[in-house]
């Protein structure tokens, strides 16, 4: 496969030895050639206009239109302070591709952070960083001093006029970060929890001021489209799918080669899995994936023909999410693995609201029960019934909704791995009510 810098704007750049890329070698590839063309000589509408026109899509997993989130920050010289907010917190299980830019292509974050900080007129921007990213945290570091001492960021950008100066903030561990307002919270020092919305963080966001918060792929995206244009980035996919650019995909579990790449939106998960993951190991069957991470609905082998684009996941019944996919082999029980997931999830609920901090553990308790054989009659009603009052609209934020997609699905597709561990515990029952009390035993079944 031939990379290029015109079909992969994300990674062309990387080294094959994977050491990060200074500035200088950054700037001998095209880097900060858009800052130099746009800050100062562009307005800054017509930035976001371009961004709006280019289709470009947030990249950490809703998918809302970058260009319509970056028009809702309001451009009257009244808000002086604006913050634009990078969301690094990438603590989803089995996603990794911000890492990868981060720790390889800092530059590349940072000057996507530049040319939107230009387009919404902010002063300061954070990167808002997982706290176990060690190297990547001294990777932005490092090229943050570079960057300020090219005098790209800093105070009077190449003699614009604008400021904007650019922190690494690290976070203390809580995946509920991942949202954008308890995300605010924690950056402000509170307790990570999500803020009610409206009003939204556009009109008041970090210490109550207009603020964005874009995902890392997504600002990464940003160079490139300013460089080249909107029919540059609507033809990257190869007319494959509605949705515009590339997007780093890869496949986890017990596959040949495990890994991400930058593909054109439209791939099927199939060639994913067979042509850049080399199919599963040997020994091994495929049974069922997740398309982009832990809080996505599983789909099964028959879906694996779809492009990987956010309709025609969600028309299966799921969602692209990080586009990420794990597979999930013959050997694993799906009981076992849906309540290893209902854990974490229950363990990251911040607790604020009703229906996720005392509905996720309760599923977390039935599923333990029927992973060892000892659930009871009525158990998987009640953990449908769970998938519905911790669904969308029922629950303060959408973690308690991303949380039981995996759940719903598991059942679905799999109940019959469910019911076994229900009849076992009717079994055990059985024996222990024929055991102590016999005539008991004739009139309960």
């Amino acid at each position: 496969m031939i990379v290029t810098a015109e079909t992969h704007p994300l990674t062309w750049r990387l080294r094959p030895d994977r050491a990060p890329i200074w500035i200088d070698e950054y700037r001998s590839k095209q880097g900060y050639d858009a800052v130099i063309r746009t800050v100062g000589k562009v307005a800054p509408p017509d930035v976001t206009t371009l961004v709006k026109e280019a289709g470009l899509r947030g990249r950490g997993g809703a998918g809302f239109p970058t260009g319509v989130k970056w028009s809702l920050m309001p451009m009257d010289p009244r808000f002086d302070r604006k913050y634009l907010l990078c969301n690094a917190d990438e603590m989803e299980p089995g996603t990794y591709k911000d890492r990868l830019l981060m720790e390889q292509l800092p530059h590349q974050l940072i000057e996507g952070m530049i040319l939107a900080a230009w387009a919404l007129q902010t002063y300061r921007g954070y990167i808002f960083l997982r706290g176990e990213y060690v190297v990547a945290a001294d990777n932005l570091r490092k090229a943050i001093v570079e960057a300020t001492a090219a005098g790209l960021l800093g105070k009077n950008i190449l003699g614009s006029g604008f400021d904007f100066e650019l922190v690494v903030h690290t976070g203390a561990g809580r995946y509920i970060c991942g949202e954008e307002t308890a995300l605010i919270n924690s950056l402000e020092g509170r307790r990570a929890n999500p803020r009610a919305k409206p009003p939204f963080p556009a009109l008041v966001g970090a210490w109550g001021k207009p603020t964005c918060v874009n995902n890392v792929e997504t600002l990464n995206n940003i160079p490139g489209i300013v460089l080249h244009g909107v029919s540059w980035y609507q033809g990257l996919n190869q007319g494959k799918s509605k949705d515009h650019g590339t997007k780093l995909m890869g496949f986890s579990g017990r596959v040949k080669k495990p890994g991400l790449w930058e593909l054109p939106f439209g791939t099927t998960a199939r060639e994913i899995l067979e042509e850049y993951a080399g199919g599963m190991q040997s020994g091994y069957q495929f049974k069922a994936w997740q398309p982009g991470g832990a809080g996505t609905d599983f789909l099964t082998e028959q879906h694996l023909d779809l492009a990987m684009d956010f309709d025609s996941i969600a028309k299966a019944g799921s969602r692209l999410g990080t586009a990420l996919a794990m597979a999930v082999d013959h050997s694993v029980n799906m009981v076992s693995l849906t309540r290893n997931l209902e854990e974490f999830f229950a363990r990251e609920s911040c607790g604020w609201c009703t229906p996720c901090r005392d509905g996720l553990p309760w599923s977390v308790k039935i599923l333990r029960a029927l992973e060892q054989g000892k659930g009871q009659v009525g158990d998987i009603e009640a953990l449908e019934q769970l998938c519905v009052n911790l669904g969308p609209g029922k629950t303060f934020c959408a973690h308690a909704p991303g949380a039981v997609e995996p759940l719903q699905s598991a059942l679905r597709y799999f109940r019959s791995e469910f019911e076994a561990g229900i009849r076992q515990g009717v079994l055990d029952n059985r024996r222990d009510i024929a055991g102590v009390q016999p005539n008991l035993l004739e009139q309960r079944w």
